[in-house]
């Protein structure tokens, strides 16, 4: 978690496969992460087609075709647990992922593995686990593993300030 909090900002690619159950085939998704400490994480698509998640405190705002859509995470609990995990393991806060989720984690500096479970699974029923893997200061890969066995998978480029 040290390494991670001393790596505290950036900017990276990313290609998202989903994995659903419903179709043939995985849909895939490229584009752009930043990420600004404490509190500010944007996902910028370029791929398959344009739209933007940027947040900011409290703050979602989607960006799709033009429209802005705003949306607090206090009224959206399952939606904050999910990116507040993510702005956790950015920001090296292992006593917030502990408040959240079971952490067992595998590896050494040099190559590690971080496994969360959800500590009150009514809170994101969908969610069975979050799975990611790194080497250092950055996170190299996130599988998000939901209960009906649809997946995610964020493969990320290396870090550019």
């Amino acid at each position: 978690m040290r390494l991670l909090a001393d790596h505290p900002h950036g900017r990276v690619s990313f290609v998202e496969t989903r994995h659903l159950a419903l179709l043939d085939r995985p849909i895939e998704a490229r584009g752009e992460l930043v990420y600004i400490p404490p509190d500010r994480l944007e996902r910028h698509t370029r791929e398959p087609r344009e739209e933007s998640a940027i947040l900011d405190g409290d703050t979602l705002t989607l960006v799709r075709d033009g429209r802005r859509r705003a949306m607090s995470l206090r009224e959206n609990p399952s939606v904050a647990l999910l990116i507040g995990s993510l702005r956790a393991v950015l920001g090296g806060d292992r006593a917030r992922l502990e408040r959240d989720f079971t952490i067992n984690h595998a590896g050494t500096p040099d190559a590690w593995i971080l496994d969360l479970l959800p500590r009150e699974p009514e809170l994101t029923p969908a969610l069975r686990r979050i799975h990611l893997v790194g080497r250092g200061g950055q996170v190299e890969r996130v599988e998000m593993i939901e209960t009906d066995g649809d997946r995610s998978v964020i493969e990320i480029g290396d870090a550019r300030s």
